[in-house]
């Protein structure tokens, strides 16, 4: 497993997490690869408390299994997993968004017209039509939890970045393997923006079912014909 440099900041316990959060969403670390406190302390040259810290904390995310004698591995989601996620998240999203549509009036009377949003929708979009999934990930991250972080509450908007970030931990292997992984990855991050922009409630659920639907085809192609 690589190393991207030793952790020297004061909050090594969120810098370890993230780094290692970020290992398993480029694809490194990859489901059911096992490791353990001593292994990761080692090649982040850190001592075995912040690490045991982290990995807890990443496997209250959902994100790691721990074994009492084996130590963590990475936990492997089923396509059946995937298809809840989409559905837990659909449930929440569409009505978090139309109250946004309520409220774009107000963002920009208090000066927020989502243009730093925008910024990161063209990146994404930009990403997922090249197909490069090591750029898309972390902008698509953020356009979300920036987009929802209008309207949503705090534990609404960690709720939902949880759900997208085990999402991506399920997609990130299939859609390297993939021929044309380009095929499967959503753009349509403008035309949401532009929706919720304008204040549209019908365009912005089309965009959302759009989205959703484009999530669960992709699902159901993994699991072949039926």
């Amino acid at each position: 497993m690589p190393a991207s440099g030793a952790v020297t900041r004061s909050t090594l316990r969120q810098q370890v997490a993230d780094a290692l959060r970020d290992e398993v969403l480029a694809g490194r670390l990859q489901p059911g690869q096992e490791f353990t406190v001593k292994h990761i302390a080692e090649q982040y040259g850190v001592s075995a408390t912040p690490v045991r810290e982290a990995l807890v904390d990443l496997t209250a995310q959902g994100l790691l299994d721990s074994d009492q004698h084996r130590g963590f591995r990475v936990h492997r989601f089923s396509v059946d997993d995937y298809r809840g996620m989409v559905e837990a998240r659909a449930l929440i999203v569409d009505g978090i968004f139309q109250r946004l549509c309520e409220r774009v009036g107000d963002l920009h009377a208090r000066g927020a017209p989502l243009v730093s949003v925008r910024r990161r929708a063209e990146e994404a979009a930009r990403a997922a039509r090249a197909g490069d999934l090591d750029i898309l990930i972390g902008y698509d991250l953020r356009f979300w939890r920036e987009l929802s972080g209008f309207v949503a509450n705090r534990y609404i908007a960690d709720f939902l970045h949880r759900l997208r970030v085990q999402a991506w931990v399920f997609a990130v292997p299939h859609l390297r393997a993939a021929r044309e992984p380009r095929a499967w990855l959503w753009n349509g991050h403008e035309a949401l923006v532009d929706a919720v922009t304008l204040g549209e409630p019908d365009a912005v659920t089309a965009a959302l079912d759009a989205y959703h639907a484009h999530c669960l085809r992709w699902a159901d192609h993994l699991d072949g014909p039926r």
